[in-house]
């Protein structure tokens, strides 16, 4: 019950978070209200003309009671989430569509893809959070002789968790962002989550692969991650965990100039093209990972999720290709292939450098 409505709580804070990157877009929260003639922005001091600042955009009436905060919060949560159910049924059946429709200036409709990709991120971690902890103790599970140390990075990251609640605490009274320490105290609680159903259990010291197997590197700050990692294998998964949370958005970048490869001779598709498509395509393999999980936790037979894993990311691409960049079925299905090699080639170079970050950090 509590990890439900810790996850519950995980998704509101994502839409509020992917909220944070929307434009307002012709939205108000303020109709109805009206202002004195000649009555100035209390934000930049021009004279306002209607029911927002034409200048900056903040409402002519600002809220100043216990209630407008949980207004604000409802506001934030449920548009949102009106415009997530425009969103997802072209992200799902119609990617290109979406693509095209937002490069080309639908934008107050839909969630913009950078939006939709924070929302994700915080719905794949909760999701994990919830239903992945067996996965996860699996991975993580100590051995008799490292169950003190498993202990003790649960100690860590109790510590670190009650430090970013002490600095958002902080944050909030000094009137200062509270996003990134809202990240932070997402990860850790599902790592405390996962590290404590860990810690209760035990596995056999036989055909376990630990860092023990791999040989010395050379490298003395990597060597002595790995001999961490062995030390404490459960601080290490949460520490690998923080890191792919805290840097997913390095996906994106990595992935751009791949895309701009496959149309180097179109002149008419721009960086901003590119990257729209990539981050839209990332938030719906992020979707599919949830899905997928959901369908394993509910019985669903691991042939048919490898079957859906194979299948749905090459289809997705096929098809959003097309629609984003209208392409014919021929030069669609060469730069889906060549697509899902970049893709392929992303994701490992994304791997590999959370590990190094994690081991030398």
């Amino acid at each position: 019950m509590n990890g439900d409505m810790g996850a519950a709580a995980d998704i509101a804070t994502g839409a509020l978070v992917g909220r944070a990157f929307e434009r307002c877009a012709g939205e108000s929260t303020a109709i109805g209200r009206t202002h004195a003639p000649g009555a100035l922005c209390l934000n930049c001091g021009t004279a306002l003309i209607g029911a927002h600042c034409h200048a900056c955009g903040q409402a002519a009436h600002v809220h100043r009671s216990l209630g407008a905060i949980g207004h604000e919060i409802a506001h934030g949560v449920f548009h949102f989430e009106g415009k997530i159910w425009r969103t997802l049924p072209l992200l799902v059946l119609h990617p290109g569509t979406l693509t095209r429709r937002y490069v080309n200036g639908e934008r107050a409709r839909f969630v913009s893809p950078l939006a939709l990709f924070l929302f994700t991120v915080f719905l794949m971690f909760a999701t994990i959070g919830v239903v992945g902890g067996e996965i996860t103790e699996q991975i993580a599970a100590p051995t008799t002789r490292n169950r003190a140390e498993l202990a003790h990075g649960l100690d860590e990251a109790r510590g670190d968790l009650a430090r970013i609640e002490r600095d958002r605490a902080i944050a909030v009274r000094t009137g200062q962002s509270t996003t990134d320490l809202d990240t932070q105290a997402l990860v850790l609680r599902g790592s405390i989550r996962a590290l404590t159903s860990a810690s209760g259990t035990t596995r056999r010291d036989t055909d376990d692969f630990t860092f023990t197997d791999v040989k010395k590197t050379g490298w003395p700050l990597l060597d002595h991650g790995i001999a961490k990692a062995n030390a404490n294998p459960g601080l290490m998964i949460y520490k690998l965990q923080s890191s792919a949370y805290k840097y997913s958005w390095g996906l994106i970048p990595l992935s751009v100039p791949f895309m701009a490869l496959l149309f180097l001779w179109r002149r008419k598709h721009h960086l901003y093209d590119h990257a729209v498509f990539v981050t839209y395509s990332l938030a719906f393999m992020m979707l599919l990972v949830i899905a997928l999980m959901l369908g394993g936790m509910a019985g669903l037979a691991s042939g048919w999720i490898v079957m859906a894993a194979l299948l749905v990311p090459p289809v997705h691409m096929f098809a959003q290709l097309r629609g984003a960049y209208t392409l014919g079925k021929v030069s669609a299905g060469w730069r889906t292939v060549a697509l899902l090699t970049f893709a392929f080639t992303v994701l490992i170079a994304f791997v590999v450098l959370i590990l190094l970050h994690g081991l030398t950090e």
